[in-house]
């Protein structure tokens, strides 16, 4: 029974101290989640229906592609996190039981699931095989913010393929695609599929699902026929007018000019004809200088992984010592390996000089030092991908897949006979979801000012039933039977029969924002007809009295 006088649904006025996303705020006040501690969140009644139905979305889909839900322990022995390497990374809770040995939090479930195809698989006949579920995952989140956006607790849906190979991998893939665009389809939200990094997951290729929002703290590029987080977007950059070519570089003095904007305004040439130096140390102890425009900045991320290995930036003392001072450095003249972005196009480029107070113009890459190229920069809005301009958007990521390839079976043994009688390797995918973050989303891309307005498919309820009448009232004694005969209608039905004021009852009603309000009152009895009140929109209709709950159902059906 979901009647208001019982249930408990604790709205308040204000929005806590600390929010700043309207996600975070509304479903405070919407009594749908209430916070324990940093990054920890109790959902409410109202909140974990909105959860699962999620959830329902999500296994519906999932078992369509004949996916085999199971369910996983959060609490790991750390064995199978060292083997994969995965015991050591910064965001892995871990923890000693009370005979000291290690144990770990599982911010997700690689290591077990591929233990127990280990265990079991034998032979190709036993693939391939889908396995998911639903369990808790802990995060040592460094920075929890946003309510339920960016926490160190929650659910995720994590689902493992396991294939004979590479070809095997990609059918699975592919059926995931397929699953997780009917899934965000069917939530209602705006989305989209975007290019990613495979992170501390690792493998072959990644996707994330996005869901555009003022709160992400994801960027996305897009433009016509192409998406990516613009951790890893790559694309044209618009050109820049470069100086008349130089027989050879040429210093001019520059002092106390470090900055390219400054040394750009002295020069009379715009930032883009610049090119700024960033040292860095690799892992095996090697020096370079990754050399990038001087309006473009670098992209870790993408440096990264075009080192294929982790670097750091070169302290101040280490690039003067092979270089120059900062704000002078430049590529002309060193025995530094040179790492050039491919945004930068021929022509002649001003640089540090390697010395105080001193630049040099008129370089050119190739000519004046020797380079290797790599894709470093972060992408701008206005760059183009197939001459169609890019735009950025901040966006709130839901969902992720990752092709694992033999990430994990390699190091944890999993392997099967083919056909040959040969020992193989299996092939992993890993595709997650996180139903708190699709709520969230729902929030933050359809809330107004009045409060939440929540799509039909994510509503805690489909309607809520509103009577204005005391104790002993015709119109009480009516929406009481209104309210069972929506039920038996199919509606997931909310009845505000609290000893409230009508200014209370609206108020509420439209910060849960459920698709539909129904207020029935003695004005509106007298006249035969119940006010229904469209949440998005805010568009107000009657229906009458008569069949008043199958008429309110077949509305609901037409709402997106």
């Amino acid at each position: 029974m979901t009647r208001l006088s019982g249930y408990f649904l604790p709205t308040q006025r204000d929005p806590p101290s600390d929010a700043e996303a309207s996600s975070h705020k509304l479903m405070v006040r919407a009594g749908l989640i209430r916070q324990v501690g940093s990054g920890l969140w109790s959902w409410l009644p109202a909140g974990w229906r909105v959860h699962q139905r999620i959830v329902a979305i999500v296994r519906e889909e999932m078992d369509a592609i004949g996916g085999h839900e199971m369910l996983m322990p959060v609490l790991n022995p750390a064995e199978p996190w060292r083997r994969s390497g995965r015991f050591d990374i910064d965001e892995l809770f871990t923890l000693k039981d009370r005979r000291g040995a290690d144990m770990v939090l599982a911010l997700s479930h690689e290591e077990i699931v591929t233990g127990h195809i280990a265990q079991s698989v034998r032979s190709y006949r036993d693939l391939p095989l889908i396995l998911y579920h639903f369990q808790t995952k802990e995060r040592d989140e460094p920075r929890p913010r946003a309510g339920v956006l960016r926490t160190r607790e929650f659910v995720m849906k994590d689902a493992y393929t396991f294939d004979r190979d590479a070809e095997g991998l990609a059918v699975a893939y592919d059926k995931h695609v397929a699953a997780y665009d009917r899934i965000f389809e069917r939530t209602g939200l705006e989305w989209y599929r975007v290019e990613g990094d495979v992170g501390m997951m690792g493998g072959l290729g990644a996707h994330e699902y996005m869901a555009p929002c003022a709160a992400g703290e994801n960027e996305v590029a897009l433009a016509p026929g192409y998406a990516a987080n613009l951790e890893v977007a790559s694309a044209d950059p618009r050109p820049v007018e470069l100086p008349p070519p130089l027989p050879a570089p040429e210093e001019v003095s520059t002092p106390g000019m470090t900055t390219v904007d400054k040394v750009a305004q002295e020069l009379g040439v715009p930032a883009g004809a610049l090119l700024k130096a960033y040292p860095i140390v690799v892992d095996d102890g090697s020096f370079q200088v990754v050399m990038v425009r001087g309006d473009h900045r670098v992209n870790e991320l993408k440096l990264r992984g075009a080192l294929r290995r982790d670097y750091r930036p070169a302290k101040p003392e280490e690039a003067s010592e092979r270089l120059g001072p900062p704000g002078y450095i430049g590529p002309v003249g060193t025995d530094v390996p040179i790492l050039l972005d491919a945004g930068v196009a021929p022509g002649g480029y001003v640089t540090g000089a390697n010395r105080p107070d001193a630049h040099l113009r008129g370089v050119e890459p190739g000519r004046d030092f020797p380079f290797e190229v790599v894709d470093v920069r972060t992408v701008l809005g206005g760059d183009t991908v197939n001459g169609s301009r890019i735009r950025i958007e901040p966006a709130i990521e839901v969902g992720n897949i990752f092709k694992l390839g033999t990430r994990y079976s390699e190091p944890l043994g999993a392997t099967y006979v083919d056909e040959e009688g040969n020992m193989q390797l299996v092939w992993m995918g890993s595709y997650g979801i996180g139903p708190a973050r699709i709520a969230a989303a729902g929030v933050e891309q359809f809330a107004d000012e009045h409060g939440i307005s929540w799509p039909r498919a994510l509503a805690p309820f489909d309607v809520e039933l509103v009577v204005l009448g005391r104790e002993g009232s015709e119109e009480l004694a009516f929406a009481d039977g209104l309210y069972e005969q929506l039920q038996v209608a199919g509606l997931r039905t909310l009845y505000d029969d609290r000893d409230a004021g009508p200014g209370e009852k609206f108020a509420d009603a439209e910060l849960i924002g459920c698709p539909l309000r129904l207020t029935v009152g003695k004005r509106t009895l007298a006249a035969g007809e119940i006010e229904v009140q469209v949440r998005r929109g805010r568009e107000s209709r009657t229906v009458p009295v008569d069949g008043a709950a199958e008429a309110v159902a077949g509305l609901w059906h037409e709402l997106p």
